[in-house]
């Protein structure tokens, strides 16, 4: 395993080589590769919804790839080293788990996701951070959905939050009817955009609730409707027809149809 991660190392260098390497690889930079990342993450975690194992092998090799190009970017320009990364998420973990690997006890899942927190928290403080709330050090890069369900468990470690979703779920109905009174009085596109915003929080906390990941289910649903969506157009098809040409009322009935047959 040494040798084949040494030798992507040394691939990886190469192409960034500024007089024999790739000169698409030469011109990148962080900014430009970070969005290739982010979505060899989603490409990992779409092959494991698939149950795909190969496909999840090789997804997992190219994340790994944009580890291996972030760090040799941080390398040339005298920041730190593939080995560096590795040596700092070693560390992270035995510091992070003093459950594992010292002699530290939690009495449940709530006093360990605390002391989780807490430890983050004086990691922060050993950085030099003076924000000492409980929302300290949430990224703003994370995906909305993904941030307003971290934000949800870190007011939730420090007692604010809602005893079991049927509060969320009486919550959710009442930011429902806002956003209805709302369309129904000719609200400014801001006005909606502040009032569906709160559906969807107040969506992603029940889902925190149910202990369901909102992109896993978000996914699922897409994944439905698109399936249901192309057999619709494949019957329209078979008819000789092109979905478009379908009224409205006898696109529906198609969907209904669709679903009624499980697709």
């Amino acid at each position: 395993m040494t040798r084949h991660v040494e030798e992507l190392i040394a691939i990886m260098a190469r192409l960034r080589d500024p007089e024999n390497g790739c000169p698409w690889d030469v011109r990148q930079d962080f900014a430009t590769i970070a969005p290739y990342t982010i979505e060899e993450a989603y490409e990992v975690a779409d092959a494991i919804d698939r149950g795909d194992m190969h496909d999840l092998r090789d997804e997992l090799g190219d994340l790994l790839l944009q580890v291996v190009f972030h760090a040799r970017m941080a390398e040339e320009a005298g920041h730190f080293a593939f080995g560096d990364v590795v040596a700092s998420i070693c560390d992270k973990m035995l510091r992070r788990h003093p459950h594992v690997f010292a002699d530290a006890t939690h009495a449940n899942d709530a006093e360990r996701s605390r002391d989780w927190d807490r430890l983050k928290a004086d990691e922060r403080a050993a950085k030099g951070s003076a924000d000492g709330s409980a929302l300290a050090g949430i990224s703003r890069g994370l995906p909305e959905w993904q941030r307003a369900v971290k934000l949800q468990k870190r007011a939730a470690n420090v007692g604010f939050d809602w005893p079991d979703h049927r509060p969320v779920l009486d919550k959710l109905a009442e930011e429902l009817e806002e956003v209805r009174h709302e369309f129904e009085h000719g609200a400014a596109e801001e006005r909606l955009a502040d009032e569906i915003g709160d559906v969807l929080f107040v969506a992603a906390n029940l889902a925190r609730h149910a202990k369901v990941d909102v992109s896993r289910a978000l996914r699922g649903a897409n994944a439905k409707f698109e399936r249901r969506f192309r057999a619709m157009e494949a019957i329209a098809a078979g008819e000789g027809r092109d979905l478009s040409s379908y009224p409205l009322e006898e696109q529906e009935a198609l969907w209904t149809r669709v679903k009624r047959e499980g697709r």
